[in-house]
């Protein structure tokens, strides 16, 4: 039977329990979550455990930011589910879960320092979210200076995400080694969220469409460029119940890529698209150029 991880609600909390930790020798890594946690993010907190072994820590937090939500987004009815959230965090041998409450974060209110998260913070996500990334930024490098981790993991799936927060700590020289763990999927394709609870059936089945562009994407790879997009948007028109907000191919740092890439060239292609109210992403990486044999298959592909 596995044991419950400790529960720190405060930052004082936190600390006298990492004091223990490092104490006792090994090394830390951090998983931040929104909570609502399925299968996607267990996968984090065990990848989180296979990057400091047996003798280190594994935390997670959860924790609702409402920094990154904007009006009228779904910051209340955003799911929470702390008892299996708390269960989960057991069965993948979390050692601590910080779950602290919004003034415990931000003391006073919302911040006067701020993390600024530059241009990039403009496009894809941060074009239909505006304010979204500063959020997010803020609130992880809060999570970071509290935790302190020597590993900090994140998902694939948020891509824009990831890059930005490996962007944050290069920049800031933050004394953290970022993860990127692959995204999780259901056996359609459909990448994991705890937002597709949201979803009727009908939606879950027009949502399982997004994976199916991607695919169709990473299928024409080999030809180019302007072939895995054509054939993307193919998919794309063939689907029903999609509302698309973008879908685009970039360089794997989210950067232009030059119109006619060499062959081998790395890419991602990214989408994003409303199902009725709920607003879902999903990426894959491309290797342009290169036949479809020759991509690694990530988790979930079908």
């Amino acid at each position: 039977m596995t044991s419950a991880p400790v529960v720190a609600a405060t930052r004082h909390e936190l600390a006298d329990l990492l004091g223990d930790a490092r104490r006792a020798g090994g090394r830390v890594a951090l998983v931040p979550t929104m909570g609502a946690l399925h299968e996607g993010h267990a996968s984090l907190v065990r990848r989180a455990r296979d990057e400091v072994g047996p003798e280190g820590r594994v935390v997670v937090s959860i924790f609702v930011n409402p920094m990154q939500f904007g009006p009228g987004e779904d910051l209340d009815r955003y799911p929470r589910s702390f008892d299996a959230d708390l269960a989960t965090c057991a069965r993948e041998g979390a050692d601590l879960v910080f779950a602290p409450a919004v003034d415990e974060v931000y003391p006073g209110g919302e911040p006067m320092v701020t993390v600024a998260p530059g241009p990039l913070a403009e496009v894809l996500e941060g074009a239909v979210r505006p304010g979204h990334f500063r959020g997010v930024l803020t609130v992880v490098a809060k999570l970071l200076g509290l935790v302190r981790p020597d590993v900090a993991v994140f998902g694939e799936k948020d891509y824009q995400q990831l890059v930005l927060i490996r962007r944050m700590a290069a920049d800031l020289c933050l004394p953290v080694t970022i993860v990127g763990a692959p995204t999780q999927r259901e056996p359609d394709g459909l990448a994991l969220s705890s937002r597709n609870r949201y979803l009727d059936p009908a939606q879950r089945r027009c949502a399982a469409g997004l994976h199916r562009v991607l695919l169709a994407a990473r299928g024409s790879q080999q030809e180019g460029l302007a072939s895995a997009l054509a054939a993307a948007r193919a998919t794309l028109r063939a689907s029903q119940g999609l509302d698309l907000d973008y879908l685009v191919v970039t360089d794997p740092d989210l950067g232009e890529l030059p119109a006619d890439p060499a062959p081998g060239t790395p890419a991602r292609v990214l989408v994003a698209a409303r199902v009725g109210s709920t607003r879902l992403i999903d990426n894959l990486p491309l290797t342009l150029g290169v036949p479809r044999v020759e991509q690694p298959v990530e988790q979930g592909d079908r």
